[in-house]
């Protein structure tokens, strides 16, 4: 059988989800029942640009489970630094261990590692892309304080063009009968090809400026952080920083049963004095993604207890094409096949989504 990946959350079918979510509560209610199944395997966490929460959660994760950890939080550290290609790494390292985790500031960097890894691939977030372990995480803890993952009024807020967590829990959320609220300014508006996904579905979603006015009609509140690190400039950052801030004035206007999350860090977009609100549970959020991730673990682990390594198939190699967004992997490593799908006339890079039409 071929290797099973997670690079995106969607690559999973609903039915897998909802297996998971199931494990990750019964994890959390039982946590003792699960040492030891991960012992002698090993895990790999490649870890390209900064983290705390997911690296932490994912190494938290294994060791509870009774595995291995090894890996770097620094490229400079490693050969990399040396100018080793991803796909050289992804063949070393994957050789070694039994499970790749790989965090990336580059578009489409946990897919390429899919082409040349033996073994499963987890995509810990690639540059402003995808984040489908933090939307694993999310679900998670809506079914835990919601109940449900459909009929809801659901508000994403803050950096909507940058943040590869919220891309990845609206093509998730989109999977179920909800509504959508896109809070942000016009420069940090939802990327064309998310919003293609959310008319797909059917599912209906506004763009709005106001987060004061959106409020009163959420049932679910995600806000996000302002992405410094994706701007090209200092003054660009500046002009966006401090637009959206949640304090308790705004959630006097908010239902008595809202649900504020956040995948963190935070900056200044949530004033400390919310914390202490029982409606805010992004710490509880982060807690809740040790055991998602516990979960998503011993299920690849086992799913691939018989496999034999297959190398994926491209499936349309176009090298006379090149993607047109800079921060795309296949624009920072010249070695990958540029692979594309073919929609209405367009072609889509499989990499980043980026949408070209050719002239």
């Amino acid at each position: 059988m071929n290797v099973r990946h997670l690079i995106d959350l969607n690559d999973f079918t609903t039915a897998d989800w909802h297996r998971i979510i199931r494990l990750a509560q019964e994890i959390m209610e039982k946590p003792q029942d699960y040492y030891g199944t991960c012992q002698g395997k090993l895990m790999a966490t490649l870890f390209y640009e900064p983290s705390t929460r997911t690296q932490m959660s994912f190494q938290a994760a294994m060791h509870r489970l009774g595995g291995s950890v090894i890996g770097f939080d620094n490229p400079l550290n490693s050969s990399v630094s040396k100018g080793e290609s991803l796909a050289d790494t992804i063949r070393i390292v994957s050789g070694y261990t039994h499970l790749v985790t790989i965090r990336h500031p580059v578009e489409g960097a946990a897919q390429a590692a899919s082409r040349y890894s033996s073994c499963p691939v987890i995509n810990a977030g690639d540059g402003g892309h995808l984040h489908p372990t933090q939307t694993l995480t999310d679900l998670v803890t809506l079914t835990k304080y919601k109940g449900t993952l459909q009929n809801m009024t659901i508000g994403l807020c803050g950096d909507l063009k940058n943040g590869r967590t919220v891309h990845s829990i609206l093509k998730a959320l989109s999977r179920f009968p909800n509504k959508f609220i896109l809070i942000s300014t016009k420069e940090l508006a939802l990327p064309a090809y998310v919003k293609d996904i959310l008319n797909a579905s059917g599912c209906p979603f506004e763009e709005v400026y106001s987060l004061e006015e959106a409020i009163p009609r959420l049932d679910v509140l995600y806000m996000t952080r302002i992405q410094k690190e994706r701007f090209s400039s200092e003054e660009e950052y500046e002009r966006q920083k401090n637009v959206y801030v949640l304090d308790r004035k705004k959630l006097l206007r908010a239902r008595a049963d809202l649900a504020v999350l956040h995948p963190l860090p935070r900056v200044d977009e949530i004033t400390p004095e919310v914390d202490s609100d029982p409606r805010a549970l992004y710490f509880e959020q982060a807690k809740c993604g040790m055991y998602a991730r516990m979960a998503l673990i011993t299920c690849l682990l086992q799913d691939d207890a018989s496999r034999s390594f297959k190398e994926i198939p491209l499936s349309h190699p176009r090298n006379d094409i090149k993607c047109t967004n800079p921060k795309c992997i296949t624009n920072h490593e010249p070695s990958l096949p540029h692979t594309f799908r073919e929609n209405g006339g367009m072609f889509i890079c499989e990499y980043c989504d980026e949408r070209m039409i050719l002239q």
